[in-house]
């Protein structure tokens, strides 16, 4: 029986470093969510990331959201990546009220030139100081600093809002 207060999009985003910089790109005007701010590439899960693919138990397919990720990442940005690690994870009730859990991952540039999807519209690489510049959806500063203390190998905490 299908219960609406258990249906959820999962949600897997990329912060992409190459060189000490992190790829943002711009959502177009018309998107339903975030319009024209910078964000960072991911997307939805679809049941097709994973159905046709071989379980990796009897019952269960492992390893999913880096599959989602490294989908996206291609869809949105033309872009591979590699060496991918969790950073933290949100959750966010979209304008057409559908609940949405995001996974944020770090992952490093391994190859492509960046081309980008119809749904962005232009995108830099930036430092997490140049990121500022830019309105970028709420949080997702926050997780560039996060990332810049894994890449200096310090241990991250919980995300915390910057002041």
């Amino acid at each position: 029986m299908y219960d609406k207060n258990k249906a959820h999009y999962i949600v897997a985003t990329a912060i992409i470093v190459k060189d000490d910089k992190y790829l943002i790109a711009k959502r177009g005007p018309n998107e339903k969510n975030f319009p024209n701010k910078w964000t960072v590439p991911g997307g939805k899960l679809e049941l097709n990331d994973y159905i046709k693919l071989p379980k990796s138990t009897k019952n269960q397919w492992y390893n999913i959201s880096q599959i989602l990720l490294e989908r996206e990442v291609v869809e949105e940005v033309g872009l591979k990546i590699k060496n991918i690690r969790y950073i933290c994870d949100l959750v966010f009730i979209r304008p057409d009220k559908i609940p949405t859990v995001t996974l944020s991952f770090l992952a490093d540039y391994a190859s492509g030139k960046v081309n980008l999807c119809q749904d962005l519209t232009e995108y830099v690489w930036v430092t997490s100081r140049q990121a500022k510049k830019y309105p970028m959806i709420e949080g997702i500063h926050e997780e560039l600093l996060m990332a810049d203390k894994i890449l200096r190998g310090h241990k991250i905490n919980k995300w915390r809002k910057k002041t």
